[in-house]
């Protein structure tokens, strides 16, 4: 595995986020939120340590979690949580992926194929 895929310390929690799976920094850059010339600079967190971002992940893998405040789902407008559930949940299933490849992967397949033509 790439020294980039081993983790870094969550700047919130401070524990070790061992997986990308887990990696909110990754699934930032999966769907584009991120770009590739910070990714290396930017500040890690697990994604249960962002539930504003976490709370759109719909997926049987992944335990539900709600955020508070005035970034919470339900008082968000319904086509935006529609919408950005169905992105992020994407992103989180392409983390699913690429957990899941063997061998040395290239940091530029990780985003959603429309991120990665929005780059070209």
């Amino acid at each position: 595995m790439a020294k980039c895929d081993e983790g870094y310390r969550c700047d919130v929690c401070g524990e070790d986020v061992t997986s990308i799976v887990v990696s909110d920094l990754y699934l930032r850059f999966v769907i584009g939120e991120l770009d590739p010339e910070v990714l290396h600079t930017s500040p890690e967190r697990h994604l249960r340590c962002n539930p504003v971002l976490a709370q759109f992940i719909e997926h049987e893998n992944f335990e539900p979690i709600a955020a508070e405040g005035e970034f919470a789902k339900p008082l968000l407008d319904a086509d935006y949580v529609r919408d950005r559930t169905r992105l992020v949940t994407r992103g989180y299933e392409r983390l699913l992926e690429i957990a899941n490849t063997e061998g040395d992967r290239d940091v530029t397949t990780y985003p959603l194929p429309e991120v990665i033509d929005r780059y070209k």
